[in-house]
């Protein structure tokens, strides 16, 4: 399930994290990237451990935990702390999947990876090429969103970033353990969700068909759900 979701971060927000992430000190970034992955990718990314990450990873961790639209598609249990990533003229990131497992830095604790996402911080007139390029159940999806846009889509997907051939193009990126680890049912469960927002715009909430539909959701998740 590929889902886009518009405005995540407020225009104030999304300033903040522009201009902090202008002021702060770039790597390469094949310090986060397993062993397919490093020899895939070419681009930079800001230190995890830096202030600057963990400033704007709570401030995207906030803003997801406000968003309907995020906690209904991707159910998370646990959210990895956002990292940042930049790809300049002639960078890219080759046809890869994430690691299945991924440790908390500082935590001791792990994450099973069940939803990427991508959360674009660059307004589309910036620069060319840098597209998400996601195979996705319905085939090859080319993701490129204005700034504060997020997709979100499967672990499990073969993806990659197209060369930049023009500009710079920023964005942050993380994983989630969701509840429900398996992308069909959390599919089932997030059209079930939004058939029950629909219905409610017509229906009072104590209508039968709207309780019925609740009903339902509410036990699947109940019988898929991993805490």
């Amino acid at each position: 399930m590929l889902v886009h979701i518009p405005n995540v971060l407020t225009p104030d927000e999304l300033a903040h994290c522009r201009a902090r992430l202008a002021a702060t000190e770039w790597v390469d970034g094949k310090v986060t990237a397993g062993q397919q992955s490093a020899m895939a990718k070419k681009n930079l990314q800001i230190p995890a451990e830096s202030a600057t990450a963990r400033e704007l990873g709570d401030i995207i961790l906030r803003a997801l935990g406000r968003n309907p639209t995020f906690n209904s598609a991707a159910l998370p249990m646990r959210v990895f702390p956002p990292l940042f990533n930049r790809y300049d003229e002639g960078m890219h990131f080759r046809a890869h999947v994430d690691n299945a497992i991924r440790p908390i830095p500082g935590t001791g604790f792990r994450i099973r990876t069940d939803v990427s996402s991508t959360l674009f911080l660059t307004d589309l007139d910036e620069y060319d090429g840098g597209e998400l390029i996601i195979e996705d159940t319905y085939g090859t999806q080319r993701v490129r969103f204005p700034a504060g846009g997020l997709v979100l889509y499967p672990s499990t997907s073969l993806h990659s970033v197209s060369p930049v051939t023009r500009g710079s193009r920023w964005a942050s990126f993380f994983w989630t353990q969701s509840m429900v680890r398996d992308d069909t049912k959390r599919r089932l469960l997030y059209d079930f969700d939004c058939s029950i927002i629909e219905m409610r715009k017509s229906l009072p909430d104590d209508h039968s068909a709207v309780l019925g539909i609740t009903s339902t959701y509410h036990n699947l998740l109940r019988q898929w759900a991993e805490l």
